[in-house]
């Protein structure tokens, strides 16, 4: 078992997409950590307005070999939980043999995974943008309510992206499409996985997130779905995603794979 949890965001986002499943995990006796992507160190405002030129230039592996670096410096192996390209990100760290456990929320696939119709169009963007392998790249407004947070009610969107979406790289974006730099080894994988879908992600859709659970699957990785019919990709942060953070916690208990308080006091009792 584990007692730490590692917390890594997605594109367009900061760590503090994460304070309040931190904060919850904290009430259920975890420690957590929750890294940021290389330059992005800074506050959101900074990022908006003025972001490192270095961001520009960096791809999946400088992400992952970051995380890593976070996991190696802790004491103990900690659960790995991702959202969006944080969730290829928690395959890659896994698939180096890093953390106990891994939960994929709505996350981008992994090289050998088809991403669905729905998830290519809402990637146009980035991936039609000049020069876009080199460039730091924003999300519109509209993108972000039609693509991003559609299931999000219209009055929070408006909050939530003027509070969390910053640039990014489309270097990440371009790598996926093309299978450069994202592979898993599949075989390899010992420890379990946790694969979270929202119904109503365009981002990441549905179909796309069962194949990379059943790609799993196919390998003999115990690699378990978790399905939230009302859900879109922003389903960490939108109304209900108490609920999301109540089933990671509930199927890290059941394999017992966490130290939460609730364990722990199964196990007094």
């Amino acid at each position: 078992m584990t007692s730490t949890i590692m917390f890594v965001h997605g594109a367009w986002l900061t760590p503090s997409c994460w304070t309040p499943w931190r904060e919850h995990f904290h009430a259920l006796g975890y420690k957590t950590i929750a890294p940021t992507w290389p330059h992005m160190d800074r506050p959101i405002a900074d990022l908006r307005r003025s972001p490192r030129p270095e961001l520009a230039k960096v791809g999946v592996g400088d992400i992952v070999d970051g995380y890593a670096r976070a996991v190696e410096q802790l004491d103990e192996q900690p659960i790995i939980i991702g959202h969006s390209f944080g969730g290829l990100v928690t395959q890659m760290l896994i698939g180096r043999g890093l953390g106990a456990a891994g939960v994929a929320i709505d996350p981008a696939p992994p090289r050998g995974v088809l991403p669905g119709l729905r998830s290519i169009l809402s990637a146009l963007p980035v991936l039609s943008a000049f020069n876009g392998w080199n460039r730091i790249l924003t999300m519109s407004e509209k993108g972000f309510r039609a693509d991003f947070a559609n299931a999000t009610p219209p009055t929070l969107q408006r909050t939530a992206f003027e509070r969390e979406i910053v640039p990014c790289p489309g270097r990440p974006y371009f790598q996926a499409a093309l299978g450069i730099g994202n592979g898993v080894p599949f075989d390899g994988i010992e420890q379990p996985m946790l694969f979270v879908s929202g119904g109503r992600d365009r981002t990441a859709d549905p179909a796309m997130v069962h194949r990379i659970q059943r790609r799993y699957q196919k390998a003999g990785v115990r690699a378990d779905l978790a399905y939230y019919a009302e859900h879109s990709h922003y389903l960490i942060a939108e109304p209900g995603w108490q609920r999301i953070a109540d089933g990671v916690a509930a199927w890290l208990d059941h394999n017992h794979l966490g130290a939460s308080t609730r364990q722990a006091e199964a196990v007094a009792a």
